[in-house]
């Protein structure tokens, strides 16, 4: 408990301020002859006003001025605040009599106008009102990032959250339309859809509510929204799926590898003509990627990009969030080969 606490004052401006005040105010004392007791008197009274000023200035004076954009009386406050110092200092000396007993001390003559105390507190004033501007400013930009960032994180979730929001429905609805399909045809393998929709089901509502899930737990996901969508297949389409063995298991996003499956059943298959489907998970280090390709017909290459305008746009906008930097996404739309490739690679360290 008390190593951070200890960390955070050495960090703070504040325990600087003070210290340096201190041993400015102590310096004197490596002089190599004896001050008077005036001398001192009048050095620490001024050393408080210093600090009184400095604080003032830090604490009230720019937050309520400045902040508000009132230079005008910044700027008339902070003149009158050097004055009552240099007011201050000379009231000081002459009830305490400090310069005339370092005079005496010093062997000097007497300085009537005492000039050079009067521009030297006039310019200390001057500084550390300055300082203590910058300090408040730098304060004030950095509890401005601070509340930036917790705004920007509080955005980036709300919209994570609609966009997984949309995307689940949207996933049910096309599952649900495959089960509709396949209920007269083969009633048998529509039962065995439903059974595995409800162990799909309860990954979507129950194992995607928190940010991450396990690796392994997505490709099962994948596995049985493949087995599904195989149920409605004719000879003409084939599948072929691969994943690489010993795969380690990580933390990752729920639902970021279906949208792009999702698209390669929809869009690159054909009930006419032969196609197939080609999807493969590999790792490699932190990486892990897959790689979904599938035959490409003129009348469907248009809408590839862009399952429903949800699906795939979500995705992507969701890889932009939560692995900003830390994925590749590769579109390949080969109109000579005729063949749709997308390629994700997350780096998951």
């Amino acid at each position: 408990m008390g190593s951070p606490v200890l960390k955070k004052i050495f960090l703070s401006v504040h325990f600087y301020i003070v210290a340096g005040l201190i041993i400015y105010t102590l310096f004197p004392l490596t002089w190599p002859f004896n001050l008077p007791s005036e001398f001192w008197v009048k050095r620490i009274s001024m050393h408080l006003i210093w600090a009184a000023l400095f604080y003032f200035n830090l604490l009230i004076l720019t937050p309520k001025l400045l902040y508000k954009g009132k230079l005008l009386f910044f700027i008339i406050i902070s003149l009158i605040l050097v004055i009552v110092s240099v007011y201050l200092n000379g009231w000081l000396d002459h009830i305490t009599g400090a310069n005339a007993a370092l005079r005496k001390l010093f062997n000097q003559k007497p300085d009537p106008k005492n000039t050079h105390d009067f521009y030297w507190t006039m310019m200390t004033a001057l500084v550390l009102l300055g300082i203590s501007t910058i300090i408040s400013f730098y304060k004030k930009m950095k509890a401005d990032q601070v509340i930036f960032e917790a705004t920007s994180r509080e955005k980036v979730t709300t919209e994570l959250s609609l966009l997984k929001a949309q995307i689940n429905p949207h996933f049910f609805f096309n599952i649900l339309h495959t089960i509709y399909a396949l209920a007269d045809i083969n009633p048998t393998a529509s039962k065995d859809a439903i059974y595995t929709l409800s162990h799909m089901m309860r990954y979507v509502i129950y194992g995607t509510k928190n940010d991450t899930t396990e690796l392994e737990k997505e490709i099962k996901f994948v596995e049985d929204y493949i087995a599904l969508m195989r149920l409605r297949l004719t000879d003409n389409v084939q599948v072929i799926y691969e994943k690489q063995e010993g795969m380690k298991n990580r933390e990752i996003a729920p639902m970021l590898f279906l949208p792009f499956i999702e698209n390669a059943f929809k869009h690159g298959i054909s009930s006419v003509h032969p196609s197939y489907i080609y999807i493969d998970i590999s790792q490699l280090g932190t990486q892990v990627k897959i790689e979904v390709k599938n035959s490409l017909f003129e009348d469907k290459s248009e809408h590839l990009e862009d399952s429903n305008g949800i699906g795939v746009a979500n995705t992507k906008r969701r890889l932009d969030l939560l692995y900003p930097g830390r994925h590749i996404l590769e579109v390949i739309n080969d109109l000579k080969l005729k063949d749709y490739t997308v390629i994700l690679t997350l780096d998951l360290q």
